[in-house]
């Protein structure tokens, strides 16, 4: 989405970006989610999704009605088509997306277990695709920054070193530039001819706001001890969010007198495939930043978000809506500690106000 900006007679024409909530940078790739249970050596067929971590929050924050843009580079092929359609279905701005007529499109396949059991299997076919060939002098870095808040991810820094000098620009910290959210995501089958540790250290020392896991710090950064040692490690960034998996996840928020640290507990969650919910986490979080909610009801947005990627097979959920929301994220402590969601739980609320309002 551009403006035209008024010119005289014979001025060249400077076309504007709409400024919109959220722009989120990096890989898609096409999804090959199996038809059952079992080996990728035994799965007969796979259903097509998309999945990327930057345009799944783009995805979420759009179903939940806010402005997004996803910008990233694919193939001049179908399933660079695909990518671009479905992420635009769910109302995300496309118009900066790059197409490659050299290099495909990634794609990937996954068996349907959980991540964390030995029977998981992921194949990835991303070696050399079109995103990887992103670069500063090759996106259009206006459209970029035009948005209140730019979100990044560690998987883009590892995908070439055109991509990790386009995140190292953007991280750079300069004046006007939007607040800027970095999910770490350390991956480490993507780092095998560079160190990871030192990179996303700096990239997160650089941002405004970043999320990143327990485990993810003790990986990367050696760092052990809890939220606390975490911040530490990284004193830099405004806000840190460190997700502590089934226990909660904990927001550092600095200013000069220094930290307000708050803690949320996890909900108590029926999980059907445990894909995608760090990213519905970040979105959800973001989406009670821009709205300027309290520090506590940022966390539980965030966990509700993950619930509702949590409770389907894919990497997108349809989100609850936002007065649905809201309502559980005003609970008092009690209730929210006993609240259980399953499958379905979004819809539920919906299909009530539907048959209420049917005669």
């Amino acid at each position: 989405m551009r403006h035209r900006r008024p010119r005289e007679r014979g001025a060249p024409v400077i076309v504007t970006p709409t400024v919109v909530d959220v722009v989120a940078l990096g890989e898609s790739m096409v999804t090959f989610l199996p038809t059952r249970p079992g080996r990728l050596a035994d799965v007969p067929s796979f259903e097509r999704g998309i999945g990327g971590a930057e345009s799944n929050v783009a995805c979420v924050l759009a179903a939940a009605g806010h402005t997004a843009r996803w910008v990233g580079r694919v193939g001049a092929d179908g399933f660079g088509d695909h990518l671009v359609e479905a992420i635009a279905a769910y109302g995300v701005d496309t118009s900066a997306v790059r197409r490659d007529p050299a290099r495909p499109t990634g794609v990937y396949f996954r068996t349907a277990g959980d991540r964390a059991s030995d029977a998981h299997e992921v194949a990835y076919y991303r070696a050399g695709s079109a995103a990887s060939a992103m670069a500063a002098d090759a996106m259009d870095l206006d459209a970029v920054r035009a948005g209140r808040v730019l979100h990044l991810s560690g998987i883009t820094a590892a995908l070439s070193a055109d991509c990790l000098a386009l995140m190292r620009e953007l991280t750079a910290r300069r004046l006007g530039r939007p607040l800027v959210s970095f999910d770490v995501n350390h991956r480490a089958h993507l780092w095998q001819h560079q160190e990871p540790g030192k990179v996303l250290l700096d990239l997160a020392r650089g941002s405004d706001l970043v999320f990143v896991g327990e485990d993810e710090a003790e990986t990367a950064w050696g760092v052990t001890g809890g939220p606390g040692a975490i911040r530490a490690a990284l004193p830099e960034p405004r806000a840190l969010v460190v997700k502590q998996g089934s226990r909660g996840a904990t927001l550092f928020q600095g200013d000069s007198e220094g930290d307000t640290v708050t803690f949320v507990p996890s909900l108590h969650v029926d999980v059907v495939a445990p894909v995608g919910a760090g990213d519905a986490f970040a979105a959800g979080f973001l989406s009670a930043t821009l709205r300027a909610l309290s520090a506590r009801e940022r966390l539980r947005h965030g966990h509700l978000m993950a619930a509702a990627a949590l409770t389907v097979h894919g990497d997108l959920a349809a989100p609850p809506s936002r007065d649905h929301a809201d309502r559980l994220a005003a609970l008092d402590d009690d209730a929210w500690e006993t609240l259980r969601l399953g499958p379905g739980w979004t819809e539920a609320v919906t299909r009530a106000q539907e048959e209420v309002r049917t005669p």
